[in-house]
């Protein structure tokens, strides 16, 4: 799993701009121009959405057109999106399903998580005409340099959205290395994007793409059935082949395990949020350097989660260790990551709130 975010292209500031920098606030144009037009900022990137189309039986595609000061992405990075819902903007992140067009457009596919506030907003309640706040491209999910080698994508469930652009991109090039996408939902009917991705394999004879259900018969030449498993990855088991895999988060437990140390790259990330360790017994005191405030916390529970449920609103994105809009400093105590269960002992550190909980009494500059 990655964390460093890889940087859009620069965009130019304008000598316009900074002679009028002293005379306006950037506050003070962007509540004037949003009356000309809901995108027009000082230098927030700002998106609306175009377009909303199904996708399959419980998701939407949105396409969102940013305004100019979005700095773009790469095929295989996440957005955070900012909502609006009853009067509160909640922050969740999504990867595009589809490069930018020609006006700079591009679609995010999301899929309702049951207890999704922003998910369900998105594919229940956002239309044709509202705008989101969306931020900088984040993760490094790609293959290393092409050197004509296999490639292996491993997709389940909302894990598509990622890979779906990367298919697309490799499609683009003049000679792809041979590249195929082993594609696995429960039902057909949650399958997102079959139209496209056979089409992109039936023009590219160096693509191809597998469908794998869990729970539905294969009909299709293109489909097989059952979970993830070592016989369906026995061509992709050696020493050449490259492999990304985006799923939950045992589906790529199960993907490492298995492919791991018998190829020539794995990569991945996992969207599962972390989970609570019961098993964790008692509380700590959480102090708040900034605020002095103190506050009781369980121990295994996500210090957002706990921040959250105290009634506090700290600055987050992704919810799963990739974005770092959560990070902050530790100044005292103990915490453990919850994804790869490493513990922190250092008195003067950096942790991501929702991917840490606490071990013992902490102190957050906060």
């Amino acid at each position: 799993m990655h964390t460093d975010p890889r940087p859009g292209p620069a965009v130019a500031r304008s000598p316009g701009r900074r002679c009028r920098a002293p005379l306006f606030s950037p506050a003070l144009f962007d509540f004037w121009a949003s009356r000309l037009s809901s995108t027009w900022t000082w230098n927030r990137p700002l998106a609306r959405i175009v377009a909303r189309e199904p996708a399959a039986s419980d998701a939407v595609s949105l396409v969102l057109k940013p305004n100019r000061h979005f700095r773009g992405f790469a095929p295989g990075q996440h957005l955070n999106l900012g909502v609006e819902i009853d009067g509160r903007r909640v922050t969740r992140s999504y990867s595009p399903s589809a490069l930018a067009g020609p006006d700079g457009s591009f679609r995010i596919t999301v899929k309702a998580i049951n207890g999704g506030k922003v998910s369900t907003h998105l594919r229940d309640v956002a239309r044709v005409g509202d705008v989101l706040a969306i931020g900088d491209a984040f993760g490094e999910l790609a293959f290393p340099a092409d050197d004509g080698a296999p490639r292996l994508l491993l997709a389940a469930g909302s894990g598509i959205t990622p890979m779906m652009a990367i298919f697309a991109s490799l499609a683009m090039q003049p000679n792809p290395a041979p590249t195929t996408l082993l594609y696995f939902t429960r039902t057909r009917g949650q399958r997102c994007f079959v139209d496209e991705l056979r089409a992109i394999a039936a023009a590219n004879p160096a693509l191809q793409v597998r469908f794998a259900l869990t729970r539905d018969q294969a009909l299709d030449q293109d489909e097989a059935e059952g979970r993830l498993n070592a016989d369906q990855l026995a061509p992709w088991r050696d020493k050449t082949t490259h492999v990304l895999a985006c799923g939950p988060t045992g589906f790529v437990a199960t993907a490492r395990d298995l492919l791991a140390d018998r190829t020539a790259s794995f990569a991945a990330e996992s969207f599962s949020p972390p989970v609570h360790h019961d098993t964790e017994a008692g509380s700590v005191e959480l102090t708040l350097a900034r605020s002095g405030r103190k506050l009781q916390v369980a121990r295994g529970k996500p210090l957002l989660e706990a921040l959250e449920a105290a009634g506090l609103s700290p600055a987050a994105g992704c919810r799963r260790g990739l974005c770092n809009t959560c990070a902050c400093g530790k100044s005292a105590g103990s915490t453990r990551h919850l994804l790869t269960g490493d513990e922190e002992h250092e008195p003067v550190s950096a942790l991501r709130l929702c991917v840490s909980s606490a071990r013992s009494d902490l102190v957050l500059d906060l």
